[in-house]
């Protein structure tokens, strides 16, 4: 396995010149060209015959769904639909879905970003279906927020009602990868003996897609999504419809949406500008140049082994005793591990409990460091958490990608230092 070279990756970033250690991902710089160069010399209307159009409508029609196609490892770019963002993408599926779904059908949903959980239950709503919440639970006696999502809960949800079961890959709080086939799996499974007639999996990788690759066709799902700006391209959203979906359960909510006609592409209604579609092209070539096999599943080795330099000195000194008798709780796994993501949450409770936008304000007072606090969007996650804390304050978040170094886990950890004092 190759290692990643760190200082290439970061020669890819612009903004990272300035020393300031960004929360997230930033734009990669050949993704900013292809935007810049699509704006001055092919921003045309599609479809005519001319050579600029035809270049053009090539671009955003043909090589940005083949791209998708790829990231997704999809089997056909007639499964990708582009959008101005997630929750557009997943609202629109659901609405789609309208006519598929039953009075009494039942939705498994896990307590996430709104992006993934808002469109089913409003969809349940219209159309008379049953939640249910597959919900975390702790993993240490010693702090009861250190929750993850466990299988074993899961499956005894399943009963021969159930129609939709969605869930996100990598929770954006609690940092934790699931593990999606072996879910999946156990899930059809336990379908299948329940008499279940149909069941659809949606899977959320927004906060996954950074850290470790996609697969729908291994997962065996019929739904997911990523958003391009987790990996470093721009803000857009794609859509993966299984094909079989496509055909069975989805209908269109205008004549282009998820429509299977590679001439009549489909670009929802109120979606992306064309030379954001055309960027993402640039997001394939960046992930692939990371290591030297120029292979995807290299790359996102490469990058899991890179990030666990960040995770493990950060969890380190978190769960230190000196922090745990502080107050410090980690919320979502406390263990560094190829299932942990450099996405750390934590809360400061007991005696001397500290508001996490206190904490923030120390980071933002020093400079250099963008962390932020609050909800997130899991605003539900945040408020099942036991023992009750104040949702709109939230966790600390503390948010790293690959092409952050280890130097700059040990500044975050000296202002953190100064910040529990």
């Amino acid at each position: 396995m190759h290692l990643l070279d760190i200082d290439y990756a970061r020669s890819q970033f612009p903004a990272l010149k300035t020393g300031f250690i960004y929360g997230g991902s930033q734009v990669a710089v050949n993704v900013a060209d292809r935007i810049y160069e699509y704006l001055l010399n092919h921003n045309v209307q599609f479809g005519a015959d001319y050579s600029v159009s035809v270049e053009s409508t090539r671009r955003v029609m043909e090589d940005a769904p083949e791209a998708a196609m790829k990231l997704f490892n999809a089997q056909s770019r007639d499964e990708i639909v582009f959008g101005a963002s997630s929750t557009i993408n997943l609202e629109n599926l659901a609405r789609g879905m309208d006519g598929a779904i039953q009075t009494g059908d039942e939705f498994i949903l896990t307590r996430e970003h709104e992006a993934n959980a808002g469109p089913w239950k409003r969809l349940a709503l219209r159309r008379g279906a049953v939640v249910k919440y597959w919900t975390p639970t702790p993993t240490s006696p010693n702090n009861p927020y250190s929750v993850v999502y466990k299988v074993e809960e899961l499956l005894p949800l399943i009963t021969a009602k159930t129609r939709i079961l969605a869930f996100t890959a990598c929770s954006n709080i609690l940092g934790t990868i699931l593990p999606i086939k072996d879910i999946v799996q156990a899930v059809r499974t336990t379908a299948k003996e329940n008499g279940t007639k149909k069941l659809e999996i949606s899977v959320d990788c927004v906060a996954y897609a950074p850290h470790r690759r996609i697969d729908v066709r291994d997962w065996d799902i019929n739904f997911c999504v990523f958003s391009f700006y987790k990996v470093y391209g721009p803000h857009i959203s794609a859509l993966y419809v299984r094909l079989s979906s496509l055909h069975d359960s989805v209908a269109a909510i205008t004549h282009h949406f998820l429509k299977v006609d590679k001439k009549s592409y489909k670009l929802q209604p109120g979606g992306p500008g064309y030379e954001l579609v055309h960027g993402t092209t640039g997001v394939l070539p960046y992930l692939l140049s990371l290591t030297p096999e120029n292979d995807l599943q290299a790359s996102f080795d490469a990058i899991a082994t890179h990030e666990q330099k960040l995770v493990q000195p950060l969890l380190a000194f978190l769960t230190a005793p000196k922090q745990i008798e502080r107050g410090v709780r980690i919320v979502g796994a406390e263990n560094a591990g190829v299932n942990r993501v450099p996405t750390i949450s934590f809360i400061v409770v007991g005696e001397r409990a500290t508001k996490s936008s206190d904490i923030v304000k120390v980071f933002d007072k020093k400079g250099g460091i963008g962390i932020r606090f609050g909800h997130f969007y899991a605003y539900s996650l945040i408020d099942e958490l036991e023992p009750k804390i104040d949702v709109d304050d939230g966790v600390v978040r503390i948010s790293l990608v690959h092409y952050n170094t280890v130097e700059e886990v040990e500044r975050i950890v000296e202002i953190l230092k100064e910040a529990l004092e």
